[in-house]
């Protein structure tokens, strides 16, 4: 389970958009990069502005963070050397298998462009 708290006096509002069932605020939870905070937070909630204002540069609010209830089964794991816990994105990445190595091509396969 995740727990939000948003300060929804950050909200802007010119990003909300109506749908058929509402108004509609979209959030993106993001990791800490340095893993879990003095306040035991995961992470931190921002307010996605939407494509054109993303692609010029602008950021969204942050308005608030999130913690893991259930004690990380974001993926996130707890630094085993002590200090701050590894944020679910870096867990993610050092608990991925490797690729295994590509098979050696033949020779009738190499004259094909993709």
């Amino acid at each position: 389970m995740i727990r939000v708290k948003l300060d929804v006096t950050k909200i802007d509002k010119s990003a909300l958009h109506t749908g058929a069932k509402g108004t509609y605020c979209d959030i993106t939870l993001m990791d800490n990069r340095d893993g879990r905070d003095k306040f035991d937070n995961d992470g931190f909630v921002v307010q996605d502005l939407g494509k054109e204002r993303r692609l010029a540069g602008e950021r969204g609010p942050i308005l608030g963070n999130w913690k893991d209830l259930d004690g990380g089964n974001t993926g996130g794991q707890r630094n085993p050397q002590g200090g701050r816990d590894i944020p679910a994105s870096e867990a993610r990445m050092r608990s991925t298998p490797p690729a295994p190595p590509a098979a050696q091509a033949d020779e009738e396969d190499s004259e094909i462009p993709f």
